[in-house]
């Protein structure tokens, strides 16, 4: 009776032990790390000890391991022959043979055993863990690098054996877990705070497009050369400073042979240093910075930044001018559209009473869909609802094309969309009227 008692009370034990190696596992990984840091650099102690445990999470977690491996084991050594110890007697008192209540005995020992381990070695302490991982972190903090420290040759041993049987079958094991949240689980977290009013639409649709912006071409940000405007280095400075002072701008491309060979950049900053109204703006004109129409959009504004210019000139890639971007520009892509005095009145969406919005058709794909909510199709085709009805119709249009599109199910809800051509400028869509399709069937315009 004493040895069955004695065993039960090592299970017992076991089984804290088994909790302990499992609160480890869980409140190390699940911690908040900067938090620690934090406290720890404000003098906490306890905190700092975490920190230096998370800083081995690997090898703390391959310690924990087999912590709870060898505890586990030992447990289900001891448990199953104490319980049958005291209920073996109880059974054979009923009439069973001893053979039989040996068996029941042992069997009842190992479900008995296998029960506490589960709720009492693993599944409580895997919830207080994750309940309240910062504060049981620091606490064990003290006791794992202790533990960590008797054990590091067994640890070591296990963790070497293992890393050349992963080795052996082509892959190569990671000495640390990854840590942080990736840019698409920040895109997760910014749109379902969105969609359930925590974040306004405005402040959501900033930090979406600040998340994406590493993503995208200075092609997706620049002025195309059809609204690019640009003067021959035989323009006189009273010519350049007249077209300043019409467009509000004040940086143009200046060309040679033609618009596509640009030579340099002149506007208001070479005129105020120009004292002579009849010299050619070839003389007074700086160094183009040019870029490719593939180069990153981050990139363009170190670029910028390192030669100190606001204003670059984009190539295609058979060296033609494809447009121009500004750090305003990149400005805009990220926040929306800056206004200053100098630029004319927009023509803003409107949304008519039937419910369809009206809208300028250089609209970007992402900007159409903020407006309207409606998920229009994106294609690395195209950048604009222009370039959306061009690739639809498969020529040039004329005011009153009209094409139906299937929404985009991953970037919004489904359905259909009917695109109305308005007006049309320089052979490409200048408006369109876009409204829900509501089911009805899609009407195509043939080239």
């Amino acid at each position: 009776m004493v040895s069955a008692l004695a065993g039960l009370a090592g299970m017992l034990l076991l089984t804290v032990a088994t909790g302990y190696f499992v609160a480890q596992e869980f409140a190390f990984t699940v911690a908040d790390r900067a938090v620690l840091e934090a406290e720890a650099a404000a003098g906490d102690a306890r905190a700092r000890r975490a920190v230096a445990v998370m800083g081995r999470l690997s090898f703390m977690l391959s310690g924990a391991q087999l912590g709870i491996t060898v505890t586990a084991l030992v447990t289900g050594l001891i448990a199953s022959p104490a319980v049958a110890a005291l209920a073996g007697p109880a059974l054979a008192a009923v009439g069973l043979s001893s053979g039989a209540a040996h068996g029941i005995a042992a069997g009842a020992g190992f479900v008995f055993a296998t029960g506490v381990q589960m709720v009492g070695g693993e599944l409580a302490p895997k919830n207080l863990a994750l309940a309240r991982a910062g504060g049981l972190a620091k606490r064990l903090a003290a006791g794992t690098l202790v533990y960590l420290a008797v054990a590091g040759p067994a640890i070591r041993l296990f963790d070497r054996a293992a890393a050349r049987l992963l080795r052996a079958v082509g892959v190569e094991p990671a000495e640390e877990l990854a840590a942080g949240v990736t840019a698409a689980d920040l895109a997760d977290i910014i749109g379902s705070s969105g969609q359930a009013g925590r974040l306004p639409g405005d402040l959501s649709g900033l930090l979406m497009r600040a998340l994406t912006f590493g993503d995208r071409t200075v092609a997706e940000v620049m002025v195309p050369r059809p609204d690019v405007i640009t003067v021959a280095v035989t323009a006189t400075a009273e010519e350049l400073a007249g077209l300043v002072a019409a467009t509000g701008h004040t940086s143009f491309p200046v060309w040679s042979a033609g618009p596509d060979d640009v030579t340099g950049i002149a506007g208001a900053r070479e005129l105020a240093a120009c004292e002579d109204p009849g010299m050619p703006v070839g003389q007074i004109m700086r160094p183009a910075l040019l870029v490719p129409e593939t180069l990153p959009a981050e990139a363009v504004v170190a670029r910028m930044r390192e030669a100190v210019e606001e204003f670059a000139c984009v190539a295609d890639q058979y060296g033609g001018l494809a447009g121009i971007v500004t750090f305003e520009d990149i400005a805009e892509d990220l926040t929306g559209p800056i206004a200053d005095e100098s630029d004319p009145v927009p023509a803003a969406p409107a949304h008519a009473a039937d419910g369809a919005w009206e809208l300028d058709a250089a609209t970007r794909i992402s900007r159409a869909r903020q407006v309207t909510g409606l998920a229009l199709p994106a294609d690395p085709g195209y950048d604009t609802v222009s370039g959306l009805v061009l690739a639809r119709l498969g020529r040039l249009p004329r005011p009153g094309d009209q094409i139906e599109v299937d929404l985009d199910p991953e970037a919004g809800p489904p359905g259909r969309a009917d695109i109305e051509v308005t007006a049309v400028r320089r052979h490409v869509a200048r408006r369109v009227r876009i409204r829900t399709a509501a089911g009805r069937p899609g009407r195509r315009e043939r080239p």
